[in-house]
């Protein structure tokens, strides 16, 4: 039995935060929660974590793009100060002001 506490919306990680942050940056409709970030720590590198993430959620991007340029783009954007440093914010509810959602 696991007895590890659950993580919640107030002990984020810190860098799960940054990647949904570089998401609604970059334009991309995802949104990682607790869970699937820790699924996806199976995976050491970054570029590969996005890959995979890509490839079991996303597979119709990867006809029109390579995975290393999105799975670039996202970790550059993650990495910049702005992303980095916003602090926690539901990013799942900054959807809800878009139309049909």
């Amino acid at each position: 039995m696991n007895t590890a506490p659950r993580r919640t919306e107030t002990t984020i990680d810190p860098e799960l935060n940054a990647y949904n942050a570089a998401f609604y940056a970059l334009g991309l409709r995802w949104h990682w929660d607790a869970d699937t970030y820790a699924a996806l720590q199976a995976f050491t590198c970054p570029i590969e974590r996005i890959r995979r993430y890509l490839e079991t959620r996303h597979p119709h991007l990867l006809k029109a793009y390579d995975p290393e340029f999105l799975a670039s783009a996202i970790e550059t954007r993650k990495t910049r100060p702005e992303t980095a440093a916003n602090g926690y914010f539901n990013w799942a509810e900054a959807r809800a002001g878009e139309v049909g959602i």
